[in-house]
């Protein structure tokens, strides 16, 4: 018996038999590669070299009010951020937005954004870029830079390779001042 507001499909679903050129991925909490810089970990989840190219996957926990990323772009990859907790603080294109736990984003291509979590609040999110670009060399170059174990310029030498092209927002620099 169907519970009241359930239907029935009118349509059955055909199957479809997909090949990939890479093995499934399973990669444990306790066994997955960590970086960190001063005011966040990265918990790095699946990169490109292990899909095929098809995506990178990341965890990132911020500190409170901790600043992620400046204004950038991609030029190839859309990135999606899932808040598993807290709240982040995002701009897109120019406009900024708060994500809340549960709140789910996808920027694309050309499409200029950053990210911190918002003030006052810490912040624990799920990123998902595809194509992948290999950013887990990145993300360790990034922890180097911020540790300042590595030259800041490594980062922007390294744009076309991890396709991350920083870009001036003044929408972003008012939001961090504001910050305080």
């Amino acid at each position: 018996m169907m519970k009241k507001n359930e239907t029935t499909p009118t349509t059955q679903a055909t199957q479809t038999t997909q090949t990939t050129d890479f093995a499934p991925i399973l990669t444990r909490a306790a066994a997955a590669e960590t970086t960190r810089d001063p005011s966040s970990v990265m918990t790095l989840l699946a990169d490109s070299d292990h899909t095929g190219g098809r995506l990178t996957s990341y965890r990132s926990t911020f500190a409170e009010g901790a600043v992620g990323a400046p204004a950038h772009l991609h030029t190839e990859a859309s990135e999606a951020f899932f808040v598993i907790d807290g709240a982040l603080q995002v701009l897109v294109g120019e406009e900024i937005v708060v994500l809340e736990a549960g709140d789910f984003l996808v920027v694309p291509p050309h499409t200029p954004h950053a990210f911190a979590a918002a003030p006052g609040r810490t912040a624990d999110v799920l990123f998902v870029f595809t194509p992948g670009a290999g950013r887990f060399d990145y993300l360790r170059l990034l922890g180097r830079v911020m540790r300042g174990e590595a030259d800041p310029q490594q980062i922007k030498d390294s744009s076309e390779r991890f396709d991350n092209h920083y870009v001036d927002s003044p929408a972003w620099r008012e939001a961090l001042a504001a910050r305080g």
